[in-house]
């Protein structure tokens, strides 16, 4: 009997998406210019690659391979490209295929540069194929990646565990659940889905489309799973909310014996982050104490943005003042974590350590200014706020978000300056959504401005018609004015559309007797 993951696959195999292997395709890429400029700074390798007739081939293509590791930018590699061409070697598949490499995995790279190097390759091997196809899914020209796969079969060469690992992540990357299903069946087909590197991105996908059913099925399909699936499936179910159940595997894991490494650890504290499991949090921070993980930058940070959740404050900042280095997503973290529990003073006063000691690595950035003017808000600091908000554009050329704007209009209503809300509102660059047209509404109920309030409502009907928190402000509104019959048309709307009020929330108290 089939596996159940291979029957899933088989459902996908009678639908046919237009990008599936046999459509057919009419799309080339131009070829990128060709290029003979020198850099200095390869002059001296490159003669040693170029005018000694006494060197072998051999000793050729390794001075050439040497240049490779001092190209940084794409106008060094155009420089050592241009020796390649000279050299002979631009037939040189391996040669070649670190030109290709660079472009398709560095972020100095180019995928124009990339086509215009591989259209000259007159037998381009597995390896190239691939590497076309994995650059263009990095960079998120999606389709293009799709027809180098055509291309590739249409020119006999045989798709194989990486070619289908790269095909099935962008098919994460655009959320195509068919195309990825029809994908998976053509590993099928090929005996490749079993491949430990196609079953993991599998995992993944089945995970990313939310779909966290099939990516357990085929995660237990697998006899002994190794750290990427253990790792893949944790942070499958973290993406889909299932916190508790990531624990649950994870623990399962260390059973197993599987060592964790620094991915799992973050994705471990993501998931004690969203539930508050500060204990079960603590108790894993132990395991990362006095091990190699404790110096991982993304660990540490982990550690500060649960800690800060879990309302253990002090305990993060011990974390991020123990830091050895330090990125923008530790200052961010702290900052937001002080914003969060209203230490507005705190998370002012780190923001200009953090402009004082900040370089060309670690500048503020959008998430920064967020938690500023979160703090902002918090502290009824509203000159302050918009000395922030307006620094971030001019200074820092940062363009505000529909977040950014929601700090506003908060930290605005808070001081009862809803008239200016409103008109901060108007004026955005972008349409408002329901949040933050909800978050006016409740200053205005805090405020009595049931003129406001009134027209607020308004903008909220043609968003979300049957948001129960709208009704019962408005409602509230009303009865704080005496306007009782206008109360009780709001309730008899209500109830008419089948609003119902919320329910009272539950809470999970952890405490130890002392």
């Amino acid at each position: 009997m089939q596996p159940v993951s291979r029957r899933v696959a088989a459902t996908a195999c009678g639908h046919h998406h237009p990008l599936a292997p046999s459509s057919s395709f009419g799309w080339l890429p131009s070829a990128a210019a060709s290029t003979n400029v020198y850099y200095p700074s390869t002059k001296k390798a490159t003669r040693t690659a170029r005018d000694d007739p006494r060197e072998n081939s051999n000793s050729r293509e390794q001075a050439l391979l040497a240049l490779f590791s001092s190209c940084f930018t794409m106008r060094e590699l155009r420089q050592v490209h241009a020796q390649v061409v000279q050299s002979g070697f631009d037939q040189h598949v391996f040669v070649v295929g670190r030109i290709i490499s660079f472009c398709s995995v560095s972020e100095a790279g180019s995928m124009d540069y990339a086509a215009g190097v591989f259209e000259r390759v007159e037998q381009p091997d597995g390896f190239l194929w691939n590497t076309m196809i994995r650059g263009f899914g990095r960079t998120g020209r999606f389709m293009e990646a799709f027809l180098y796969y055509k291309r590739m079969r249409k020119d006999g060469k045989p798709a194989d565990n990486f070619t289908y690992s790269f095909l099935l992540k962008i098919c994460a990357q655009m959320a195509a659940a068919e195309l990825g299903k029809q994908v998976h069946c053509c590993a099928v087909k090929r005996d490749l889905d079993s491949h430990v590197y196609v079953r993991n991105t599998l995992i993944h996908m089945y995970a990313m489309f939310r779909d966290i059913t099939t990516a357990r099925v085929l995660f237990e399909e697998i006899a002994e799973p190794d750290l990427v699936a253990w790792n893949t499936l944790i942070d499958g179910h973290v993406h889909c909310g299932a916190h508790g159940t990531a624990i649950d595997l994870f623990m399962r894991m260390l059973r197993s014996g599987v060592r964790p490494d620094d991915a799992t650890m973050v994705v471990v504290m993501s998931a004690c982050s969203e539930l508050g499991a500060f204990d079960f949090g603590n108790w894993v921070h132990s395991l990362i104490r006095g091990s190699k993980l404790e110096l991982i930058v993304a660990v540490s940070n982990s550690l500060v943005d649960m800690y800060a959740k879990c309302g253990a404050i002090d305990r993060a900042l011990d974390v991020f003042e123990a830091m050895q280095e330090r990125n923008v997503v530790s200052w961010n973290s702290m900052i937001l974590g002080f914003a969060m529990h209203g230490n507005t003073e705190l998370a002012l006063q780190l923001f200009a350590r953090m402009q004082e000691e900040w370089d060309d690595c670690i500048e503020p950035n959008d998430i920064t200014f967020l938690g500023v003017l979160c703090a902002c808000s918090h502290g009824g600091l509203v000159e302050q706020g918009k000395m922030y908000f307006n620094s971030m554009i001019r200074d820092y050329h940062i363009t505000p978000t529909i977040r950014h704007y929601g700090c506003m209009i908060d930290l605005l209503g808070r001081a009862g300056l809803v008239r200016e809300a409103y008109e901060l509102i108007r004026g955005m660059p972008m349409d408002c959504n329901a949040v933050v047209w909800r978050t006016l509404l409740a200053a205005c109920r805090v405020h009595g401005d049931l003129e406001l309030g009134e027209c607020v409502r308004r903008h909220l009907l043609e968003l979300e018609s049957d948001h129960s928190s709208d009704y019962v402000l408005l409602s509230h509104m009303y009865a704080s004015s005496g306007r009782w019959q206008q109360m009780l048309n709001v309730r008899e709307s209500m109830r008419g559309r089948g609003v119902q009020k919320p329910q009272p929330g539950n809470s999970l108290i952890n405490f130890q007797a002392q």
